[in-house]
């Protein structure tokens, strides 16, 4: 992720953008924010309060939060702390939406039938990425795919995890 750090009335010395990039860098994690995305951060001074804001926009989401305090580092651990609470709440939505669904979709059959008719109109590669089943499917709900293909990180081979027309998912694991 890049990161521009911006000062309005305070000068941004070495040792907070310092701490901001270390701080931000915890964000890496998620699967929401990418090494594309750049964190817009902002940075003011008032009287007796120091506030700073971030923003970062990203292909799923805009995350965005502000705090404002009397220590500047105290403010950059608070904001990195909403940001976080903003992602988790986020997969949390998704996961206790699908839950259910998701247990009945491993007892289904799986039904693939194409038609000879089909004509092949648009050609896609991917690096599919190492995450878990339910990332997977938090991150297909994200985008309104139907399906997505990952490389499962338990068995390191690549999977596919579609919605069903029935309500559910389903699995297609690699050999």
């Amino acid at each position: 992720m890049k990161i521009n750090v911006v000062g309005k009335n305070v000068t941004v010395t070495q040792g907070i953008s310092d701490k901001i990039h270390k701080k931000l860098e915890v964000l890496n994690k998620y699967f929401i924010v990418g090494d594309e995305d750049t964190a817009n951060v902002l940075i003011r001074t008032y009287r007796h309060k120091q506030k700073i804001e971030v923003t970062i926009p990203t292909k799923f989401a805009i995350l965005r939060a502000e705090v404002m305090d009397d220590d500047l580092y105290n403010a950059v651990d608070k904001v990195i702390d909403k940001l976080e609470d903003q992602i988790r709440r986020q997969k949390t939505r998704l996961t206790r939406k699908n839950k259910d669904s998701l247990a009945q979709a491993f007892i289904d059959e799986v039904d693939d039938d194409l038609d000879s008719d089909d004509q092949v109109v648009k050609t896609k590669s991917i690096v599919p990425v190492e995450m878990s089943l339910d990332d997977a499917i938090m991150k297909m709900e994200l985008l309104g795919h139907d399906f997505f293909i990952y490389t499962d990180d338990e068995t390191q081979k690549i999977a596919v995890v579609y919605k069903r027309y029935d309500g559910g998912y389903g699995l297609i694991e690699t050999e």
